[in-house]
């Protein structure tokens, strides 16, 4: 029998050949706007401006629907886990159809609303007509971004992070060669500005959908598994679908809140008009946090692929090991990160902003970040753990408890005068904490150990 030190180091090398791969493709997606950002920027401020309203409407549509890649991924390994590899196919199948179904009406509507959906942000006219300009041109990408989602959900409970990998930066390449050329216009190309930045992005997204899409069907192929739409198939992954898509409600509507809640204790705090500092420090620590939650969802990931393909195989006892293993994970990744925030915290600033009172207001901040950074760790394993075993439903209705003590508390508590860093505070210890305490409750006992193929 193995002993217990070859046990973990096993475990360790599993969870490491997923999590790691999966990381450098989360990093990729942010890489995408970035290299956007990048080129657009020499076009003008106004410009660059259109493309951050039109970019906050594309990723918060895409971002709903990221259950595509989370549901399809956790019933895939449960399929595999129960030697159903035909299934797991088929399933998949029914994923990049849904994706398809979501998709198309999705991109009309963007399309079609592009000028109210821009509007509604309150910028200059200028912005608007050029988020406007972009919106419309890079809502044609919407539908392969989600078969994108779908196809790697497929791939990754396959246990095969790294195809996803692999299309993600040849991706990020193509995207931005694609970018310079149609922006500024290279011999025959003509110059087309912010409508040839939205247009390479579609044509980067259609490769990479085709790319992954293409292998997903192949390995249907292989196996038998039909390529047709099953209608009861796309119907359940959609019911499937619907409590992840409230638990990132509830995760989105969190982020809304906070900020609310920042913008209202620095219009208090310092009247109208004097509000940029607070917004901007907290709009640069948001983006640092976000950006270390790649680390942490990156282990998240592993954990959604290991969890269905033990319970697909009714191996409970590994499903608590691997889940005792990667919470392990989890502390460690996010002590780790939180001591790196908390020593680069006095320094941070000089890399995003020339403003000395962003730089001193980040400071206090980026200290309470890197306190919140183990409980983060573990709340991203055990919410991939409970996606992974299909416990949807829990993560919805505990998502809704904690938003609902969170709001009303967090959005007071900067009523009351209380500054940035106790917006903050109550972010870690109410938000997080509160999701720490419903996870780590579900998670101690049976009741999402529920094994075989069809739970």
């Amino acid at each position: 029998m193995t002993s217990t030190p070859q046990r973990r180091r096993s475990l360790d090398r599993e969870i490491a050949r997923l999590a790691f791969p999966a990381f450098l493709a989360l990093v990729a997606e942010p890489l995408f706007l970035l290299g956007d950002a990048a080129v657009v920027g020499h076009l003008g401020t106004r410009e660059l401006a259109g493309l951050g309203l039109a970019g906050t409407v594309l990723t918060t549509v895409v971002g709903l629907c990221v259950f595509l890649a989370y549901g399809t991924t956790a019933g895939v390994a449960r399929q595999l886990g129960a030697g159903r590899r035909r299934e797991a196919l088929a399933l998949g199948i029914d994923g990049l159809w849904l994706a398809v179904a979501i998709g198309v009406p999705v991109t009309l509507a963007t399309s079609l609303l592009a000028g109210p959906l821009v509007s509604a942000f309150g910028a200059s006219e200028g912005v608007q007509d050029a988020a406007t300009t972009y919106l419309r041109i890079a809502a044609a990408g919407i539908t392969p971004l989600l078969l994108v989602l779908a196809s790697t959900g497929v791939l990754r409970g396959l246990q095969d992070v790294r195809t996803p990998l692999v299309v993600a930066v040849l991706g990020n390449i193509a995207n931005l060669v694609l970018n310079v050329l149609l922006v500024y216009g290279a011999g025959p190309v003509p110059r087309l500005e912010l409508a040839g930045s939205a247009l390479g992005s579609v044509i980067a997204q259609v490769l990479m959908a085709v790319a992954l899409v293409v292998t997903v069907m192949r390995g249907a192929r292989r196996e038998g598994a039909s390529l047709r739409p099953d209608l009861p198939g796309i119907r359940a992954a959609g019911r499937a679908g619907v409590p992840l898509l409230i638990r990132t409600l509830t995760l989105r509507a969190s982020i809304l809140v906070t900020t609310w809640a920042v913008v209202i204790s620095a219009t208090d705090l310092t009247g109208s008009g004097g509000d940029e500092v607070p917004i901007a420090t907290h709009q640069l620590a948001f983006t640092i946090w976000a950006f270390l939650a790649y680390v942490l969802d990156a282990i998240a990931i592993a954990a959604q692929a290991i969890t269905g393909r033990h319970l697909g195989a009714g191996d409970i006892p590994a499903t608590r090991a691997v889940t005792a293993r990667m919470v392990r994970w989890g502390v460690v990744s996010g002590v780790v990160t939180g001591l790196l925030l908390a020593a680069s915290s006095p320094w941070l600033g000089i890399l995003f902003t020339p403003d000395q009172g962003v730089r001193d207001a980040l400071v206090p901040v980026l200290l309470v970040a890197a306190a919140a950074q183990p409980i983060a760790g573990v709340v991203f394993v055990l919410d991939g753990v409970l996606i992974g075993a299909g416990d949807g439903r829990y993560l919805a209705l505990a998502g809704l408890i904690v938003l609902g003590g969170y709001a009303p508390v967090v959005l007071l508590t900067s009523a009351l005068g209380a500054g940035l860093p106790w917006v903050w505070v109550a972010f870690g210890v109410l938000f997080m904490g509160g999701r720490l305490v419903t996870l780590v409750h579900r998670a101690g006992t049976d009741r999402w150990l529920v094994t075989g193929a069809g739970a």
